[in-house]
């Protein structure tokens, strides 16, 4: 018989995919497709859940008829966190389109609570800042705005749940409603430390304890899927992106922490066992659970605008075609010529939490040209980056462990480096995400043994050693906190 395969379900912000994974830790297989941004008013972000079924649905499919009868162990299911969704149960039909984590409708409600001093309790309990970025505000949202959606939710006829939710349910035919530690920890719902849901919040929010799913262990056999989809085989890990991504980057001592360059950028520290305060900026979330041992925590900080910047240049300013030419457009020109861009287009996310900022270009001159605003843009997203590494308290004497699709552009993480004045280290695969879902799920399954079997997987591709001067490095951080100072407060209807 064939080697096994692990198959992980990535549900990003912009795409699906499902890849294979054999029990050597290669990627064997993968199929992606992207799906459809709404965008119905500024600030509202939204997917169709749908459509999302549907993508992912079809990349599995293709995925498993090339696998060529090779057996398939256990699927892991790795998401976009904070995203919600809310559906009927009788007949899985959503309500309405899914809220998107970037969507900062209710940044109102946020400061409304805030105003009602509850924004210290509420950290206490679940790590988490007041900002319409988590999941809870946007699915009272939906409660309110639906008519008669918060009496039928009440009386258990509706079912909600983060990504993972949405996509074990269709998975399962409707059989189980469940999310993990890692994602229930993302909806400022769920108490980190009985890590269940919280009878306090879900009166504070007015969500009925009826519409959530069970909270179950990141790795652990969850349910079998559906006869036709993925051989069979058992759904055996929930895992939110961002802590896939430091499971799969092999962060898993106390300490160790890696950022990721996606459509944000998330930089995630292993916080050991004991829950521990977040510096002040940052948050602390649930990482993973492994078959009900101990949780594991980490501190986080999260930048909103990360490769969704480039796509900006692409689709919005449109002076590149595709997003791999802004390494040659930026890198026509040594420097931005004192051009800096905030790309706060929803706002700021660690360690300012402004959602009401919004996206800005400064020290525009006769000369300054495309080659200057995409190189600035590449200066903005690191300069993000570095405002959260400095908020967690600096780097770390090791190298900065970096994965996601933007990492492969040499020039951005040059620049990182540069301004970081750290060593950055790119690992030879960048599907850390998709890895870590696939050690988690096997690893439940047997196909291995336990997180030190799956250690050795990492190769490094290359390490960026910072080049620039401190003065110059200085100077540019000091033009960057001018800009950022000015983009905050601006969206003052917010």
């Amino acid at each position: 018989m064939s080697d096994p395969v692990v198959l992980v379900m990535d549900e990003g912000t912009s795409s699906a995919r499902t890849l294979a994974v054999g029990a050597d830790g290669q990627i064997a297989a993968v199929a992606q497709r992207e799906f459809t941004q709404h965008m119905p008013t500024p600030g509202w972000v939204e997917h169709d859940p749908e459509e999302i079924w549907s993508v992912q649905k079809a990349t599995l499919q293709e995925v498993v008829a090339g696998l060529g009868g090779r057996p398939v162990a256990a699927i892991g299911i790795t998401n976009q966190r904070e995203t919600i969704v809310l559906w009927e149960r009788a007949t899985g039909i959503p309500l309405a389109r899914a809220i998107v984590w970037q969507d900062r409708r209710t940044a109102s409600a946020m400061a409304a609570l805030r105003a009602r001093g509850l924004e210290d309790a509420i950290m206490a309990r679940t790590g988490l800042t007041l900002d319409p970025y988590f999941s809870a505000s946007k699915l009272s949202w939906l409660l309110d705005s639906l008519p008669g959606a918060r009496e039928r939710a009440g009386r258990g006829e509706l079912a909600a749940g983060t990504i993972d939710s949405w996509l074990l349910w269709k998975l399962t035919g409707g059989a189980v409603h469940a999310t993990d530690v890692s994602n229930a920890s993302r909806t400022m719902l769920m108490n980190l430390d009985s890590l269940e849901w919280d009878p306090w919040l879900l009166e504070v929010f007015r969500i009925p304890r009826e519409l959530l799913p069970t909270i179950v262990d990141t790795s652990g056999v969850i349910a079998p899927v559906v006869e036709g989809l993925g051989g069979g085989a058992q759904v055996a890990a929930l895992v939110g992106d961002q802590q896939a991504a430091l499971f799969g980057q092999g962060a898993h001592e106390v300490g160790e922490y890696k950022v990721t360059y996606g459509t944000g950028c998330f930089l995630l520290r292993n916080a050991g066992s004991d829950r521990k305060h977040a510096p002040r900026g940052a948050l602390t979330t649930a990482a993973w659970r492994l078959r009900g041992e101990r949780t594991v925590y980490a501190h986080e900080g999260s930048v909103f605008m990360g490769g969704a910047a480039i796509q900006w240049l692409r689709d919005g300013l449109r002076i590149i075609r595709g997003a791999p030419e802004v390494n040659a457009l930026a890198g026509s020109v040594t420097d931005s010529a004192g051009v800096v861009v905030v790309p706060a287009m929803t706002g700021l996310g660690a360690p300012h939490w402004d959602p009401t900022a919004r996206g800005a270009i400064f020290g525009l001159t006769r000369g300054s040209t495309t080659a200057h605003i995409a190189r600035a843009t590449l200066e903005g997203i690191a300069m993000q980056v570095v405002d959260v590494v400095e908020a967690m308290g600096g780097a770390s004497s090791t190298a900065i462990r970096v994965d996601g699709g933007a990492c492969a552009s040499d020039l951005l993480m040059q620049i990182q480096a540069d301004l970081l004045g750290a060593v950055i280290e790119r690992p030879c695969a960048l599907e850390s995400t998709a890895l870590g879902a696939a050690y988690l799920a096997g690893i439940a399954t047997g196909v291995w043994r336990d997180t030190e079997s799956v250690q050795g997987f990492r190769r490094v591709d290359r390490r960026f050693e910072p080049t620039l001067g401190e003065a110059a490095r200085c100077a540019a951080r000091e033009r960057w906190s001018k800009a950022l100072e000015r983009s905050k407060g601006w969206d003052t209807a917010s």
